[in-house]
């Protein structure tokens, strides 16, 4: 049998420069370049901060990843990029820098979707995915329950947020609470020490009938109870907060697991490294008779093996590359996984 091409992944959606290098499902080099220390002085990502330390990062990072997996340029035989969704300018940077790895190196190029790449990147630890599976990401931009037949052709959305996304959520409390940016991962410190059962935090949406998110309404909560205190103990808010926030997605993602009949959920996104979400969910799971797959910390957050890995399935389902005049489309829908 042939052996499988190498494929190198660009990731610049947000404010991490990632590039990863994969041949089939094995994971041979994932480097990744943040900005976030940038950003953190801001409270949230700036855009053009982001797109400024893209371009200074874009090629050291490339090469490290050629470095790592012990490659020359010459060995690549496609190069996929998020083409979105994401920020502009971001997206800009990653789909110039892939179309000119393409055109120079004579090799095809695969514009893809974020979120079907948080999807596929679980395979590079956990091998192919079943078919169906239930996907939920969570992330700072987004919380979405999806259908996923076939991750390189048909992915269908179930659920979406509708105000503030789960990550969001993270970093406006982890700014009431006097924590850095981001929020997610000091959030999560944080409860370690604090009672989940301490404060009742709303659940928005969890028994709507809809598979919709909805985590402004927690989020003013949160910022109204602590404003009326004389003095809080920041564990406690925060444990109850991250409780609020993994009930509603973990009922919600087996709501889904349920209606459609599929026994096997995959979470994914920056969130999925949250630790009280992992064991949640892997509590539900377990209770419902659904096997549950979590990629490690490392693959949830924005990268590039992630990119990667969807560009693999797709030179592997024998999809037509992309054009090299593919815009980056920073509204890309879920539903289309290749442009």
């Amino acid at each position: 049998m042939a052996e499988q091409p190498l494929v190198l992944g660009i990731e610049t959606s947000c404010d991490e420069t990632g590039v990863g290098i994969v041949r089939g499902h094995t994971l041979l080099a994932n480097t990744i370049a943040s900005s976030m220390d940038e950003h953190a002085r801001f409270g949230g990502v700036v855009p053009e901060v982001a797109s400024r330390a893209h371009l200074e990062a874009m090629t050291p990072t490339v090469e490290s990843a050629l470095e790592q997996a012990g490659l020359k340029f010459s060995d690549i035989d496609a190069i996929a990029v998020t083409a979105g969704p994401g920020l502009a300018g971001a997206l800009l940077v990653g789909v110039a820098a892939a179309k000119a790895y393409s055109a120079g190196l004579g090799v095809p190029l695969y514009g893809v979707n974020h979120l079907a790449a948080h999807v596929a990147v679980d395979q590079l630890e956990h091998g192919p995915l079943p078919k169906p599976c239930i996907a939920m990401l969570v992330s700072g931009g987004h919380s979405s329950l999806l259908l996923v037949p076939d991750v390189a052709a048909d992915v269908i959305s179930l659920g979406s947020t509708v105000d503030d996304a789960a990550g969001e959520a993270f970093d406006k409390v982890a700014r009431v609470l006097g924590l850095p940016f981001p929020g997610g991962p000091h959030i999560d410190r944080a409860a370690r020490d604090g009672s989940p059962d301490a404060i009742a935090f709303p659940r928005g949406k969890v028994d709507d009938g809809t598979l919709d998110f909805s985590f402004s309404g927690l989020k003013t909560a949160v910022a109204r109870w602590v404003e009326a205190q004389p003095s809080i103990h920041v564990p406690d808010v925060a444990a109850s907060f991250q409780e609020a926030v993994v009930d509603v997605l973990t009922r919600k993602a087996l709501q889904a697991c349920k209606k459609y009949d599929v026994h096997d959920l995959l979470v994914g996104g920056g969130v999925a490294a949250n630790s009280r979400l992992r064991s949640l969910a892997q509590e539900r799971c377990d209770a419902a008779g659904v096997r549950l797959r979590v990629p490690r910390p490392g693959l949830c957050t924005d990268n590039g093996a992630m990119v990667a890995a969807l560009g693999s399935d797709l030179v592997a389902a024998g999809i037509a590359p992309s054009a090299l005049d593919i815009p980056a489309d920073s509204s890309l829908p879920i539903t289309t996984v290749h442009v």
